[in-house]
């Protein structure tokens, strides 16, 4: 029997970025909306004055906090909540600094508070992205899918992974 594991899920300089810009620029907008009222048609205001805070609050529970390794499953712990991967059918675990470069985000967040969702890239193609920090990226490949996730010690969680694949 395996002792679960946990690793922290650090934040890259990039995403502390695009975090910070966006919770900036996005109230920018309910101000805009909330003084520019003639300008604005009223149906329009509510949504300006509404939607920059749900989005902020919506995407803040998506943050990703931490990656637990439990025996066939790998928890993607958020705020309140978990993701949830099983492991069964995993075939290899692969720490790659260069996996996620030069992605492109096919649906998801791509930097306000995480980047998850599906991205495709030459080296990988199509697959699933639970990351804060792309310098610290894992490739799990399955057999019909691929998911990178991005915790604190790369190399020690792909080799935790893979023992216990193995074993």
């Amino acid at each position: 029997m395996f002792e679960n594991q946990s690793f922290k899920a650090p934040w890259s300089r990039s995403l502390k970025l695009a975090t910070l810009l966006s919770c900036l620029l996005l109230p920018g907008i309910f101000l805009f909306g909330a003084y520019a009222s003639r300008i604005i048609p009223p149906e329009w205001k509510s949504g300006m004055i509404l939607l920059p805070f749900v989005t902020i609050g919506i995407s803040a529970l998506f943050t990703i906090r931490s990656y637990q390794i439990l025996e066939n499953r790998l928890l993607v712990q958020r705020i309140g909540w978990q993701s949830t991967i099983d492991l069964t059918d995993l075939r290899s675990a692969e720490a790659n600094p260069k996996a996620m470069s030069k992605s492109l985000r096919l649906f998801g967040n791509g930097g306000l508070f995480c980047f998850a969702g599906l991205f495709k890239n030459k080296l990988l193609g199509k697959y699933r992205a639970f990351a804060t920090n792309p310098r610290n990226a894992v490739i799990l490949q399955f057999p019909n899918r691929t998911v990178v996730v991005t915790p604190e010690d790369p190399q020690s969680f792909a080799e935790m992974i893979e023992t216990r694949r193995n074993d």
